[in-house]
């Protein structure tokens, strides 16, 4: 049987799980000073996966879905152009993105990352 390790996030959620091979983090949101606008927001969600996943022994080369919600569609653009720029272009995940209304008005994306293990 597989260890799960959970990385200590809040009391209703760890910040990163892993299972197995399999890695996964929660919805990441902006800190409350990284709440300005949709690039700002972009970049400090990113920034967390990243180090989240830094701190599981992974690389961005090591993630193998991404998902998005925006609570404005009219942000995608903009939030591509802060992911584009940060994705791994040789090892992209498969990654969707939808609109939905996010849990704070602060909020503007929410990402959730998943990878995996290499042996």
């Amino acid at each position: 049987m597989s260890q799960i390790t959970r990385i200590k996030g809040s009391h209703r959620a760890a910040s990163l799980v892993i299972a197995g091979a399999a890695v996964t983090t929660s919805g990441l949101v902006a800190t409350a000073e990284d709440a300005v606008d949709i690039r700002t927001q972009t970049r400090s969600v990113l920034s967390q996966a990243e180090a989240l996943f830094s701190r599981a022994g992974l690389r961005k080369s090591d993630i193998t879905r991404v998902q998005i919600w925006l609570a404005d569609m009219a942000d995608f653009p903009a939030m591509n152009e802060i992911y584009d720029a940060w994705v791994d272009p040789e090892h992209a995940p498969v990654r969707a993105c939808v609109g939905a209304a996010l849990a704070n008005k602060h909020y503007l994306i929410e990402i959730q990352v998943y990878g995996y293990q290499p042996d």
